[in-house]
């Protein structure tokens, strides 16, 4: 039976109006008077018990353990839907009649519910009693108590000493105990007064009560005899103290003596818990808060002074009222299902654990077959309806009780949605989104969520449902956008809700404000681009300083800007932008610095000055400065560096760096460092000077804390292993004489650590056997003591030569790129060392096509593989060509022997792309193409395959197909009309295909310029005008000629005659040679273009970064005449073919 038992998750009741106003549920108190309940005797007594439940509770009380009847008591009432009463006085009576121990009960259908016990006392202040004291005489030197015993008051009274009105000032010598009498450790003649008067203060009626004074005569001598210590209090040797767990320790030792006694305390076997312990009234008392079971042990005070010394034993138990490990709570269950409730308490003594059903015990109450009581545990099974009732758990010990309340609530209910119904929920993309749907019922029903009302349950994944119906989507994205459904179902019904999730872009600033700076009297403006959701409405708000900004007539906001007019020295100061939707937000901010107008920009800071330090301690130090002017540009960092002279003198290092507003910070140091510093500000400019250098400082040493990185064991020769590491830094160091100390043993052996102290940065290890593990640790030292250890790591001696070869070597595929190779592997301890790989040599032996020269060079490939029947495939082969190939075996260091040779050929391939593929023009309506055969034809050649189409613009024409033999490389084509191009793409073929393609255009040729050029030169009025120019020259030269000839002066310029060059002559292909600017200037003052009209062609192969005349040699290109050039000295220098120039025809004629 046990083990079909299975206990149902408690319900939940949700705190829901809805709910609460149609669920019976049993009562529960809520509110209630302390259990100890001192009130004062001046006022009504009210004693406070609230409780809830459906239906509605009513009230009873008892008081000493008797039903209290209020109704019979004029002075009682009971405040109208509570159970809190009310005793006034007015009408007469006494308080005191009226204490006592009360409960109260709340009651409803579905059961009774407990209120604590509470005890009534009412508050106190007796007098001091009448007493006549004597004068109270002591000699010089002597220890004197003053009793004070106050009155029995309640609650106790505050104690406090005065003398003649005025405090008594306590010291180590004078001091008030915890009983309130006055301790002297020893009297002084200046303690005589005749009004030493102990008072006592009730808290309830705020009274003092004084009690009669005493006179204190001191008799003098000449002499004051010095005594050992003994103790006032607590008297003898030992004494016991016992306090309850949480409460507070109060332990007091006043010693007498002179002089004074100093008192200490310890606790015998143990520490003081420093976390809790406190000294008061000048050492004397010892005081732990919330004490605990720990606390309790042998406390030992001692008090001495130069005579010698005392002690006191005081022993301390801690007991316990009891305290709950595990409350009763409230079980709501359905119909047949099953639950418990737990009440777990200790103390000490161990509490007695008694149940009670609506405040009977259970023992007395109707048997129920679906309730099993086991000591602190009640079991619940297949509960039925009618069966709620009110538990009640009292724990209690000698030194208290604890009482809980605990329903059990047994209900069927439909589900019900509690949340609003069709809510929108708008979230920002790639946020983390909850979808809330709260619900209930009776027994608790299954929840699934469901999208757009298809598919299966949404959970796992991008989806997680809580037990709460919460549902997340742990980064919500567009495609997330929908209907989402929640559905509860039960045995009872269903229920369902329906959210509507909408997925936002996020509002962000995609163009911040920048700080800068402005001239009095200029314009600044501040930038604050904004990209959101279309469909979120936004606002953009501008503050000032976090306050908000008041535009004003002069300032003008727009939607992606704030501009500042006339800027003044008002206006300086920080400028945040801030954009909100509905559901986010983004702000940026910038500052605003306004310049003189005198200033023209802002500058570097002036240097800190005045560097001081304070507060030293072994590893820090405090730094202060005074921060330079800024020139009109906010200091943003502050930059401290430091020399030390220890290990790189001369050589400053930056330590770190601070926010712009700090003048004063603290330094984290290294130990044995001799430091000085110096501060660098930065603000938007740049770096200021480097401060004047502080003065030095030099830290302590100590032991290391750092630990070497970097630990390695490896071979270098195959008997021994070399174990280095990285030396700490020189600021790691942290004291004279660093060292290292290194351990390493065998692995897995169990033997003794080997030790080596050493200064360098390696250790080698001699005599190992080869290749095995070692484990490694190591620790730096120095004059202050040895650092922490590393962690071991792991280390091997060295490798040796692997002594076997694999065999078998062979193929089992081969196709024109790769193969497939199998092979036999080595005993794995014939490697001698870290097995790494088999390597593969192979090389190109020759190429099956006849003539091709090819490289021998060997490659590898490593295989890494520790299976019995290991593979491969070795790929990047070059088709048609015959192979070979061996293996080996390698670890880190060696290769063993070579296994057998093996040779293989790859099957024929496509062929590469040809080796080149150039168009020229031959003509005004030829192109020619000419290519050569591939650099790898992969194979025998049997054809060559070309295709090509017209283009224009993004049209493309029809495709068209040649074929040519493998001998044949060149092809001309005649165009249709001078304006065609044309895209090619040519690729070699053999018996398996054809290969990689070679795809050129057809550039511009400049056919109008050109024709317009030729026209131009055999126009008859341009003819003319040559003709004319050339007979003014001809009429100069002769009239020159003549001049000199009758020995006339001119005036001779230089560089007269300018250097002629012939005109090309087409070469027999068609193609023109190429001419430099210098060659084809034209005459100065002449008009680039004759025409006047000749603009930049649009088919020019500049447009396609093909112009200059480089890009054509001459085979035949022809762009170096044709196209028309971009820049002006290209244009100027081949504007028309020199044949035809009027301008070569002029220099003929001169």
């Amino acid at each position: 039976m046990l083990l079909l038992w299975r206990e149902a998750a408690p319900i939940e009741v949700p705190q829901d109006p809805k709910i609460l106003q149609d669920l019976k549920q049993p009562p529960t108190i809520v509110k209630q008077s302390v259990k100890d309940y001192i009130v004062d005797p001046r006022d009504n007594i009210i004693i406070e018990c609230e409780a809830k439940g459906n239906p509605v509770p009513t009230f009873s009380w008892r008081r000493n353990g008797k039903f209290f009847n209020i109704g019979k008591d004029p002075r009682v009432t009971m405040r109208k839907r509570s159970g809190t009463l009310e005793i006034g006085f007015r009408s007469g009576g006494r308080p005191e009649d009226y204490e006592g121990e009360y409960q109260c009960f709340a009651t409803n259908d579905l059961g009774v519910a407990l209120s604590n016990k509470i005890l009534l006392r009412v508050s106190k202040a007796p007098l001091w009693p009448k007493e006549v004291l004597e004068p109270v005489m002591v000699t010089e030197g002597s220890p004197l108590v003053l009793p004070c015993n106050p009155p029995p008051g309640l609650p106790p009274p505050y104690t406090f000493w005065m003398n003649s009105m005025v405090p008594i000032p306590q010291d180590k010598r004078v001091s008030m105990g915890l009983n309130g009498d006055l301790y002297f450790s020893n009297v002084l003649a200046k303690d005589a007064h005749t009004d030493y008067s102990c008072n006592a203060r009730f808290p309830f009626t705020h009274t003092i009560q004084q009690k009669n004074p005493f006179t204190l005569r001191v008799q003098t001598s000449r002499k004051v005899a010095e005594s050992t210590p003994n103790f006032l209090s607590p008297s003898g040797s030992e004494s016991t103290k016992m306090v309850l767990r949480d409460e507070k320790l109060l332990l007091e030792c006043i010693a007498a003596g002179l002089p004074t006694p100093t008192v200490k305390w310890f606790k015998k076997g143990g520490d003081l818990p420093a976390r809790k312990v406190k000294f008061e009234n000048y050492n004397k008392t010892l005081k732990i808060i919330n004490v605990s079971e720990e606390d309790a042990g042998e406390y030992v005070c001692m008090a001495n002074n130069h005579l010698g010394s005392i002690r006191h034993s005081i022993f301390v138990q801690v007991k316990a009222a009891p305290y709950w490990l595990d409350k009763p709570t409230n079980l709501v269950l359905a119909p047949d299902e099953n639950g418990r409730l737990v009440c777990r308490a200790n103390g000490n003594p161990k509490p007695n654990i008694q149940w009670l059903i609506n405040g009977q015990p259970v023992e007395s109450s109707p048997p129920n077959p679906s309730r099993q009581e086991l000591g602190d545990t009640i079991i619940f099974r297949s509960v039925q309806m009618g069966s709620s009732a009110v538990y009640q758990c009292n724990a209690s010990n000698q030194h208290g009780y604890l009482l809980a309340n605990a329903f059990v609530s047994v209900l069927d209910m439909p589900p019900r949605m509690l949340g609003p119904k069709n809510q929108l929920i708008k979230v920002i993309e790639n946020n983390r989104t909850f979808l809330d749907c709260p619900f209930f019922g009776s027994p608790l029903p299954e929840l699934r969520w469901f999208k757009n009302g298809q598919g299966s349950g949404l959970d796992g994944g991008q989806y997680r449902v809580y037990i709460n119906g919460t549902l997340e989507i742990k980064r919500a994205r567009a495609e997330d956008e929908g209907t989402y459904t929640c559905l509860a179902n039960s045995i009872l019904g269903s229920a369902e809700n329906q959210v509507r999730l909408e997925v936002k872009e996020p509002t962000r600033i995609v163009r911040a404000p920048e700080h800068q700076s402005a001239i009095r009297g200029s314009t600044a403006r501040f930038n604050c681009k904004v990209k959101s959701d279309p469909t979120l409405p936004i606002t953009v708000t501008w503050t000032k300083d976090d306050k908000p900004l008041n535009m004003g007539w002069r300032l003008r906001k727009d939607e992606e800007s704030l501009t500042i007019p006339n800027v003044n020295e008002g206006d300086e100061g920080t400028y945040s932008c801030t954009v909100k939707s509905e559901i986010d937000q983004d702000s940026a901010s910038a500052r605003l610095t306004v310049l003189d107008s005198s200033c023209c920009s802002a500058d570097r800071p002036d240097p800190p000055i005045d560097l001081d330090l304070s507060d030293p301690a072994a590893r820090s130090i405090r730094l202060t400065w005074i921060p330079g002017n800024d020139h009109r540009s906010p200091v943003t960092q502050f930059l401290v560096q430091f020399e030390e002279n220890r290990w790189e003198p001369g050589r400053w290092q930056n330590l770190s760096t601070y926010p712009g507003d700090l003048n004063s910070v603290i330094l984290q140091l290294a130990p044995f460092v001799n430091y000085q510093f110096r501060v660098i500000a930065i603000n938007s400019v740049g770096q200021s000077k480097p401060s004047r250098p502080s003065l030095r400082y030099k830290t302590s040493g100590a032991a290391p804390d750092a630990i070497p990185k970097g630990l390695r064991g490896w071979g270098s020769k195959k008997d021994n292993m070399e174990i280095s590491w990285e030396p700490l830094l020189d600021l790691e160091r942290n004291g004279p004489n660093l060292r290292y100390n290194v351990w390493w043993r065998r692995k897995e052996l169990e033997e003794e650590w080997n030790n080596v102290t050493t200064m360098e940065s390696k250790y080698v290890v001699q005599n190992t056997e080869t290749y095995v593990p070692y484990e490694i640790k190591i620790q730096a030292m120095n004059e202050f003591g040895p650092g922490p250890e590393s962690n071991v790591v792991t280390g091997y001696s060295g490798e040796d030569k692997p002594t076997d070869a694999p065999t078998d070597l062979q193929m089992s595929k081969v196709d024109d790129t790769t193969a497939h190779i199998h092979w036999k592997p080595v005993d794995l301890n014939s490697v001698q060392g870290e097995f790494k790989e088999y390597r593969l040599y192979y090389w190109r032996e020759s190429s099956l096509v006849p003539g091709l020269v090819v490289s021998k060079e060997k490659k590898t490939k490593g295989f890494y593989s520790t299976v019995a029947g290991p593979s491969g495939i070795l790929s990047d082969l070059v088709p048609y060509s015959k192979y070979k190939m061996f293996m080996v075996v390698a670890n880190n260091r060696f290769e063993g022997p070579p296994s057998n040779t093996v040779e293989f050929t790859t099957k024929e391939g496509v062929p590469d792309a040809p080796r080149f593929f150039r168009i020229n023009r031959r003509s005004f309506d030829t192109i020619h193409l000419q290519w050569d055969k591939p650099l790898e034809p992969n194979g025998i050649l049997i054809a060559y395959q070309l295709k090509y189409h017209t283009v224009n613009g993004s049209r493309v024409g029809h495709t068209q197909l040649e074929t040519f033999y493998p001998n044949v490389t060149d092809f001309s084509l005649r165009l249709p009309d001078r304006s065609t191009r044309y895209k090619f793409f040519l690729s070699a073929r053999t018996t398996v295909g054809a290969g990689e393609v070679f795809a050129e255009e057809s550039p511009h040729f400049a056919n109008e310029a050109y024709i317009d050029q030729v026209d131009i030169a055999t126009q008859g009025w341009f003819i003319g005008l040559m003709c004319a120019i050339a007979l003014i020259i001809l009429i100069l030269l002769i009239v020159c000629f003549i001049k000199r000839s009758r020995g006339g002066k001119y005036p001779v310029r230089d560089k007269k005659d300018l250097p002629l060059d012939p005109v090309d002559q087409k070469d027999q292909d068609g193609s023109f040679d190429y001419h430099s600017d210098e060659d084809n200037k034209p005459l100065q003052g002449s008009q680039t273009s004759l025409d006047g009209n000749v603009k930049e062609s649009d088919d020019s192969l500049v447009d396609y970064g093909e112009g200059g005349d480089g890009q054509f040699n001459e085979d035949g290109s022809f762009i170096g005449q044709y196209t028309v050039k971009k820049d002006k000295d290209e244009t100027e220098g081949n504007e028309s073919s020199e044949a035809t120039s009027p301008v070569n025809a002029i220099y003929s004629l001169a």
